[in-house]
């Protein structure tokens, strides 16, 4: 009895839009909240469960950049928070490279190629905003010339005003 490719073909399709939906509603919250555990436990999920579906009907370059995601995902997960940099980019590089691949099952009827830099770029640590080096940069003179006469005009006035109640 030989397998009807076509019937496993449309359900990865029709699953893989859902989940693909789902990981792009959650990448929108992660943009307003980079800690939202919801969101990254349903990236997490659905990146797992592509990967399985591309699996079982043999889309390895599927199966390879959604595992990846995963992996990425799963780094988020243990830190409980997208860190800051450019990971959010790449995770919507992830999302953007699935859809086209699935795009091309959907057109071709075939396994799309593989995207090694795309699985690289997942698989690469997170680059964070770098922290601030040295010390803040001295105010200019000016600025502490405006500061040290209002200071002074108020030790002035406060003390002309112990003067008075004084006297």
């Amino acid at each position: 009895m030989a397998l009807d490719m076509g019937k496993f073909r449309a359900l990865f399709l029709e699953e893989a839009a859902e989940q693909l939906a789902e990981i792009s509603r959650a990448l929108l919250e992660l943009e307003k909240d980079t800690a939202s555990v919801e969101s990254i436990d349903v990236i997490f999920r659905m990146a797992h469960s592509i990967k399985s579906m591309a699996a079982s009907v043999g889309y390895d370059a599927v199966e390879q950049v959604a595992h990846a995601l995963e992996d990425r995902m799963e780094g988020i997960r243990s830190s409980g928070r997208v860190p800051p940099g450019d990971s959010l980019s790449v995770l919507f590089s992830g999302l953007d490279g699935l859809e086209q691949m699935v795009e091309v099952v959907r057109e071709t009827g075939e396994p799309p190629p593989l995207r090694p830099e795309l699985v690289e770029l997942l698989s690469a640590p997170a680059v964070e905003s770098p922290a601030p080096t040295g010390e803040p940069e001295p105010p200019d003179a000016a600025e502490l010339d405006v500061e040290l006469v209002a200071v002074m005009n108020a030790l002035e006035a406060e003390s002309g005003a112990k003067k008075k109640l004084l006297n």
